[in-house]
């Protein structure tokens, strides 16, 4: 990327990326067993893991199939649905990231957070 300054559409796919991996990482898969259940390349969701590719629709409906959150949530984190979120998608997608990343959570502890974290911010 260009220099000290990302634009903001760089900034929205290394959210995106992060997002993936603490997602991937949260459900205990390797690279290689994403690729196997998605049919897309190893090398290629390593790339969209580090910001360097845009993906389709039809890639993020398959990365989220495969690690079972909404479609709404991986497009959210792709800069692809809007909302009228005060948060960037990626911000809040990164929020919810670290909670389903924090191995001190039990998987109850991090659904029941995700969802006190949601309503504060849904309801603000």
């Amino acid at each position: 990327m260009g220099g000290p300054m990302q634009n903001p559409w760089e900034l929205q796919l290394d959210a995106l990326g992060e997002y993936i991996r603490a997602q991937r990482r949260h459900a205990n898969l390797s690279l290689r067993q994403l690729a196997a259940q998605t049919q897309i390349s190893n090398a290629y969701l390593s790339q969209l893991e580090r910001g360097m590719h845009e993906p389709s629709v039809r890639v993020l409906r398959s990365i989220a199939g495969a690690l079972d959150v909404s479609v709404e949530t991986m497009l959210a984190q792709a800069g692809l649905f809007e909302d009228e979120d005060p948060l960037t998608p990626g911000e809040r997608g990164a929020a919810e990231a670290a909670i389903r990343a924090d191995p001190r959570l039990t998987d109850e502890k991090k659904e029941a957070l995700l969802a006190v974290y949601r309503s504060l911010v849904d309801g603000s």
